[in-house]
């Protein structure tokens, strides 16, 4: 028997299971690069459209754990010494969380975990775990690539087109009553003839890229691994070869890079100097991509327009935390890769990826970070270990 120690983030305050606005969710059976979605063996543990990211859904897990006589622990307690997640890790052989409510694998806590063997994260991004302590001990981590990539690429447009747009002062006038025509469209452009890039043009900055070329912007990006002549072509791409030259010039900005210790704090006083007046910063990769108080001051002295982000650190947040109050900002909790629709593939990928393990069957390497006591599928080209 196994103990599955899973973290998650709370209920609805109005109480679980919520009252659902549709009664079912489109079928995707393929991602935009041909692979193929989650493929777990017998049924689901929950219907696709349901609620399964918080505790009382557990990723619909509990039926097939238990069937097989596992014992599945769910909680949302994970931080501090005396945290539920610390009481259970000790003895735990799976631990699994997800980026919106992440239970920090430090190495401290590996090796406090004698008995863990695998480190699952239910969507994308395993920056939480401590990647080189997982490879010293041996520990499995996976993720379910591509999950949630277009979910959170969707969430990328939307947040540009409410900071260009000043969409939210707007609507903010509308539900106090007023008619503030000349407040909201001081602030209001188009986005048409603009210059958008992102640092980072992988599955994500890819959809983003992808999103946006209808609206007749000019798109730039960055990217270690050059994207085929015949996608930037497609897509009438400038390629940069520094992230310096690319934020010099464009008016939008999207970070969606990876965080590993060299990426720390990346957009800080000095990337800021650089980037044109008045351009705009979407950060749904990592908070801690960006020097928090930077970004405070920036939004300030008006050399940031605005700043739209879905991620934080720590998150959760701390109710003082200045982004939550700076202005001009679109700061959402970490929500944009577990929408409804996103949270049943993850889900199912999570499924798909225990019965592998279980079974002793190979996980996809796509879903691969850390394996066999080093970086591994897509962790090989996405993480460092330094």
């Amino acid at each position: 028997m196994a103990k599955v120690l899973c973290v998650l983030y709370p209920d609805p305050v109005t109480g679980y299971p919520p009252r659902y606005v549709r009664d079912d969710i489109p079928v995707i059976t393929q991602y935009p690069n041909g692979q193929t979605v989650p493929s777990p063996q017998g049924p689901l543990g929950f219907k696709p459209g349901e609620l399964v990211g918080c505790v009382s859904g557990e990723l619909g897990l509990r039926s097939y754990l238990e069937a097989h006589g596992h014992q599945l622990v769910v909680t949302s307690d994970k931080d501090g010494a005396d945290s539920t997640f610390d009481k259970h890790l000790v003895d735990a052989d799976v631990v699994i969380s997800q980026p919106f409510w992440p239970a920090y694998l430090t190495a401290e806590r590996i090796a406090k975990a004698k008995k863990l063997k695998l480190a699952l994260t239910a969507g994308i991004g395993s920056d939480h775990v401590d990647l080189k302590a997982a490879a010293a001990h041996g520990v499995t981590v996976a993720e379910e690539t591509f999950s949630n990539s277009i979910s959170v690429a969707e969430h990328v447009v939307m947040m540009v087109l409410s900071l260009v747009r000043n969409y939210l002062p707007a609507h903010q006038y509308a539900v106090n009553g007023g008619w503030n025509i000349a407040d909201c469209v001081s602030r209001s452009y188009d986005l048409e003839g603009m210059h958008f890039g992102t640092l980072g043009a992988g599955r994500i900055g890819l959809a983003v890229l992808r999103r946006l070329k209808p609206f007749d912007v000019k798109l730039h990006y960055y990217q270690r691994h050059r994207l085929a002549p015949e996608v930037e072509a497609e897509l009438g791409l400038i390629h940069h070869e520094t992230p310096e030259d690319l934020v010099k010039v464009c008016d939008i900005i999207n970070l969606q890079m990876p965080l590993y210790p060299s990426t720390e704090g990346f957009f800080n006083e000095r990337m800021l100097s650089l980037v044109k007046r008045g351009a705009y910063l979407i950060n749904t990769a990592r908070g801690a991509l960006c020097d928090r108080d930077a970004i405070v001051k920036a939004l300030e002295s008006g050399q940031l327009a605005g700043y739209a982000g879905d991620v934080w650190f720590p998150q959760p947040a701390p109710v003082d935390h200045p982004w939550r109050t700076m202005p001009y900002n679109g700061m959402t909790p970490h929500i944009s890769g577990s929408s409804l629709s996103g949270q049943a593939r993850y889900a199912a990928g999570t499924l798909e990826i225990l019965q592998c393990f279980f079974e002793g069957k190979p996980i996809r390497p796509e879903y691969l970070i850390v394996d066999g006591g080093n970086l591994a599928g897509t962790g090989a080209s996405s993480y460092k270990l330094s």
